[in-house]
C-alpha cells in the first residue's frame, strides 16, 4: 500500500512539473514572438514605409499606454466604465443562454421550430440593430447592457445545446431504465457533460462582449473606452488609439484567462481526459 502511494505521489508531481515546464515553454515562446513584432513593428515606423500618422512608433505607443495608465480619470472614467458594461452583458447573455439552452431539446419539435429564429436573430448585424435599441431603452446603462448581451448571446446558447446534445447515450438509456425524469436526467447526465461546452461558449461570449460593449459606446456614452476611441480618432491621437486597443486586449484576455481557470475547475474532468488522449 505505501508503494502505491509513493507511486501516485511521484506521478502527481511529474504531472505537475510537466503543465510547469509546458507553461514555461508557451510563455517563452509568446514573449519570444511578442519581441519580434515589435522588432517588425519598428523597423517599418523607422524606415518609413508608413507614416507616423497611420502607424506610430512602439516607443509613442509605449508612451501613451503609461500616460493612460497613470492616469486615474483613465480608469474611474473609460476603463472601468467599460468593464462594468462588458460584466454585467456578458452575466445577462451567459445566464439567459444558460436558461434558453435546455428549453429547446426538451423535444425534437421544439428545436425544429424554435432554433431557426435564435439563427435568424443572430444573423442580424447587432450594430444595425443598436439605434433600435438605444430608442427602446435610451442612452443610459440598459441599452448599453443589452447591445453587449445580444453580442455575446449566441456562443452561449450554441455550446449549451451542443453539450447537453453530446451526453453519453448509455447514460441516459440507463437513467431511462431507472425511469428516472427528463428534469434528472438533465441534472444528472446532460449537465455534467456539457460543462467543457458550456465554458467554451462562455468564453468565446466573454471576448464578444468586449466587442459589444465597444459598438454601444460607439453609438451614444460621454464614457468608456469605446467613447474615448472616437475622441481620439478626431484628434488623430493614432498613439492613443492603440493604447485603447491595448486595455481593450487586456480587458478580453483577462476575460479568457479566468474562464478558463473556472473551466479547468468545475470541469476538470475534461482536462484529465484530453491530458489522458495526449499522452496515448
Amino acid at each position: 500500500m505505501g508503494s502505491s502511494v509513493a507511486m501516485s505521489t511521484k506521478s502527481g508531481s511529474s504531472d505537475r512539473t510537466e503543465r510547469l515546464l509546458d507553461l514555461a515553454v508557451s510563455a517563452s515562446l509568446s514573449f519570444g514572438l511578442f519581441i519580434l513584432c515589435v522588432i517588425v513593428w519598428q523597423m517599418i515606423t523607422a524606415l518609413g514605409l508608413l507614416p507616423a500618422y497611420l502607424v506610430p512608433t512602439p516607443a509613442a505607443t509605449a508612451h501613451a499606454i503609461w500616460r493612460d495608465m497613470t492616469d486615474p480619470h483613465f480608469w474611474s472614467g473609460q476603463f472601468l466604465q467599460t468593464l462594468y458594461v462588458v460584466v454585467v452583458g456578458f452575466l445577462i447573455a451567459a445566464v439567459m443562454g444558460i436558461l434558453i439552452g435546455p428549453l429547446l431539446i426538451v423535444h425534437p419539435l421544439v428545436e425544429r421550430s424554435v432554433y431557426p429564429f435564435v439563427v435568424a436573430f443572430q444573423a442580424m448585424p447587432k450594430i444595425a440593430m443598436a439605434p433600435l435599441i438605444l430608442v427602446w431603452f435610451g442612452y443610459g446603462h440598459t441599452s448599453k447592457f443589452m447591445i453587449t448581451a445580444l453580442v455575446a448571446f449566441f456562443p452561449v446558447v450554441v455550446n449549451v445545446i451542443a453539450g447537453l446534445k453530446a451526453g453519453d447515450e448509455r447514460q441516459l438509456i440507463l437513467m431511462r431504465a431507472l425511469r428516472a425524469n427528463w428534469w434528472t436526467r438533465l441534472v444528472r447526465v446532460r449537465i455534467p457533460n456539457a460543462m467543457p461546452y458550456i465554458f467554451a461558449g462562455l468564453d468565446v461570449a466573454a471576448v464578444f462582449a468586449v466587442i459589444g460593449a465597444v459598438v454601444a459606446e460607439f453609438l451614444g456614452s460621454p464614457n468608456g473606452l469605446g467613447s474615448l476611441v472616437i475622441i481620439r480618432q478626431t484628434n488623430f491621437d493614432t498613439p492613443g488609439l492603440f493604447s485603447v486597443l491595448f486595455f481593450l486586449a487586456a480587458m478580453g484576455s483577462a476575460l479568457h484567462f479566468l474562464i478558463n481557470a473556472m473551466g479547468r475547475k468545475f470541469a476538470f474532468w475534461s482536462q484529465s481526459s484530453d491530458s489522458k488522449t495526449a499522452q496515448r
